[in-house]
């Protein structure tokens, strides 16, 4: 099992659209063989008030599953309709358990 954690900042002004675009992609990526969890998180305020960053919590059954869906078309298709939402590159950390379970 493999954890992935990628958190994007996302410019204010996208976020709608980018909150679109992931309604439409979330579902096609749970779809995809060896996906136990994509759920695209919002940073947690005690007010409620949104902050400019989405955080991609993933779980995928194995790391071959976790780079099919890298080189795969949802992915793919969502980058380029991303293109231009971005602050930046994505900051990306893959983790193991330390306790794996059997």
């Amino acid at each position: 099992m493999i954890h992935v954690n990628a958190r994007a900042a996302i410019k204010p002004e996208c976020m709608d659209a980018y909150v679109e675009v992931l309604k439409d992609i979330v579902p096609k990526v749970c779809a995809e063989e060896g996906c136990i969890q994509y759920e695209p998180c919002f940073d947690w305020t005690e007010d409620g008030a949104r902050m400019p960053f989405v955080t991609m919590v993933e779980t995928w059954t194995s790391k071959a599953a976790l780079d099919a869906h890298l080189a795969g078309p949802n992915i793919a298709e969502f980058r380029k309709r991303i293109a231009g939402m971005r602050e930046g590159a994505s900051d990306m950390h893959a983790l193991v358990p330390v306790f794996p379970k059997a």
